[in-house]
């Protein structure tokens, strides 16, 4: 591991801080939830520091816990917010499924309408309940058209 720069930290606190913060986020109304996630402005940053929140986001979840709960709800939902700020366009998936007789739920991103950085596709498993949209899916939510309907047009 290089050397950080303040930057860095202060980057690293604001995760950690954030996923923290995200049983409470889940507390709200959906609708509240959704636009408190969504950025008031995105900039473009490149695949390093894509990296680099990936790798905090780990590391809070590592390092973080009493007070960083582990799960795919404080992955996602962190991951979803930075990402987004940093010019990602992603979405944020929440489902249910049945695992031997139970139901469970899972949080998943999605970029490019396929599962991302999951270790197998979660949309066998669990039924979608819930979709907080990044940039390209509120186009298609905005317009009132599916994606197969726009893909027609």
């Amino acid at each position: 591991m290089g050397k950080r720069s303040i930057s860095d930290v202060f980057l690293f606190f604001e995760v950690a801080i954030f996923a923290a913060a995200v049983p409470f986020l889940l507390r709200l109304k959906i609708a509240r939830l959704d636009t408190l996630l969504q950025p008031r402005v995105a900039r473009s940053t490149g695949q390093a520091r894509i990296a680099q929140i990936t790798e905090y986001v780990e590391m809070a979840m590592r390092a973080g816990r009493p007070l960083v709960r582990p799960g795919c709800l404080t992955r996602g939902v962190t991951r979803y917010y930075f990402f987004r700020r940093n010019g990602l366009d992603v979405s944020l998936c929440f489902g249910m499924g049945k695992d031997q007789g139970e139901f469970v739920g899972h949080c998943w991103l999605i970029k490019d309408g396929v599962p991302f950085m999951e270790t197998r596709d979660p949309r066998p498993l669990y039924a979608e309940m819930y979709r907080i949209c990044g940039a390209a899916d509120r186009g298609v939510v905005a317009s009132g058209k599916s994606e197969l309907e726009q893909a027609r047009s």
